[in-house]
């Protein structure tokens, strides 16, 4: 225990006692955390993918409706990337979500 709380301030590193509490906060705020971060980095590829979506003329819940229609099959971390890095495949993404949007609603009048 008390190697795991090395690094520590205080009685936290040097004592037992105080070490395994210092410790098993710390692994549980860890576990903790290894989830919101999955949490935190989705929200932040939707709102990448949002202002994208949206200097291009379309929502973000039209886009990604677009793009199952269309049956593209990119994550969000990946279309975040795009949309960051490179705007022209993005607004390749773009026309074929309108594509697919256009035929769905085509589709549903017929």
């Amino acid at each position: 225990m008390l190697k795991l709380a090395k690094g520590f301030r205080l009685k936290r590193s040097k004592l037992y006692r105080y070490a395994s509490d210092a410790v098993d906060h710390g692994l549980q705020y860890a576990y903790r955390d290894r989830r919101a971060k999955k949490r935190s980095f989705r929200q932040l590829w939707q709102i990448r993918i949002n202002a994208a979506a949206r200097a291009a003329g379309i929502t973000y819940s039209r886009f990604i409706e677009g793009l199952k229609a269309a049956k593209v099959a990119l994550d969000r971390k990946s279309l975040a990337d795009l949309a960051a890095t490179d705007a022209p495949a993005f607004s390749e993404l773009v026309r074929i979500a309108r594509g697919a949007l256009e035929a769905k609603v085509g589709a549903a009048k017929a």
